[in-house]
């Protein structure tokens, strides 16, 4: 009898260990042979540029003086501390707008509803138009070069150097995307920065838990031509020259469950191990009953 337990155990230790998870499987940034650093040993960034795609709404605001040369486009929300709504004959009505600095993260209808009523969207043509200016092409181009056209326009008609033009996005926003045990990660995200990496965006929403799979990341990345599909591997420290390893507005950043997380397996040591001694006494269990028979 001893003689079949031992084949039993034979048969399921290979299951027992190939189930468990290493922690090269959950440790972040390994080194890796093939990370490109300089001559000064710097990790050179790889910054990608956004480019404003079809449905994009952005936030303008033209800075200028109450009263003179560029008075058509002064805004009440100009004022210091003021925290005056947007009216109609305001440059606010073109996509000014004060005090929204939150996350619309992990509830509701997502996105920003002042910021949607407020902001200047970019229509099926790629075009914005601007109050008092009119229709500007923004589809494919940078914020920067927008802007400067803007302020180029502006200038045309009024003193130049008496107003500044300031347009935006409404931050970073990307969203998160995984199974029914990454709920405290995911939604929609809002990071009121100039850059973030995948890794600071997970940082700030907790982390990712051992059931996810590191190593098989995926970012679908809006474009003006369509959208990117893209995989990588927070396990290897090169991810850090790769431009997916810097968030871009609009991402979409989907976290795959481990395959050994799936059978009730390898989520840690101790739960390996219940679930593996669980396993040899059913099976002992349905042997000797198949026995008595």
């Amino acid at each position: 009898m001893m003689k079949n337990y031992k084949y039993l155990y034979l048969l399921i230790l290979p299951f027992l260990v190939t189930s468990c998870i290493t922690t090269k499987d959950v440790r972040y940034m390994q080194p890796s042979e093939s990370l490109v650093i300089n001559e000064e040993g710097l990790i050179p960034y790889n910054i990608p540029v956004y480019r404003i795609t079809k449905n994009d709404i952005l936030n303008l605001n033209i800075v200028t003086t109450p009263k003179g040369d560029a008075a058509q486009f002064y805004s009440s929300l100009n004022t210091s501390g003021s925290t005056q709504a947007p009216t109609t004959n305001t440059v606010a009505s073109s996509g000014g707008r004060v005090g929204i600095t939150g996350s619309s993260g992990g509830g509701g209808m997502g996105g920003n509803s002042i910021f949607y009523f407020n902001g200047l969207k970019v229509d099926s043509k790629g075009d914005i138009n601007v109050f008092g200016i009119g229709f500007i092409k923004a589809e494919g181009r940078t914020i920067e070069e927008v802007s400067q056209e803007i302020q180029d326009k502006v200038n045309e008609n009024f003193q130049e150097g008496k107003s500044e033009v300031r347009l935006n996005t409404d931050g970073i926003t990307y969203y998160i995307l995984g199974d029914v045990e990454t709920t405290g990660v995911t939604g929609e995200k809002v990071a009121h920065k100039n850059t973030l990496t995948i890794t600071e965006a997970l940082a700030i929403n907790g982390g990712l838990n051992r059931t996810v799979d590191r190593k098989i990341i995926v970012i679908h990345r809006k474009l003006p031509e369509g959208i990117k599909v893209a995989q990588i591997d927070l396990t290897r420290e090169d991810i850090m020259n790769s431009p997916y390893y810097y968030v871009q507005n609009g991402d979409e950043i989907y976290l795959n469950t481990r395959a050994k997380s799936l059978n009730g397996f390898g989520k840690d040591p101790v739960q390996t191990l219940i679930s593996g001694v669980s396993v040899i006494t059913t099976a002992l269990s349905i042997y000797l009953l198949i026995k008595n028979l």
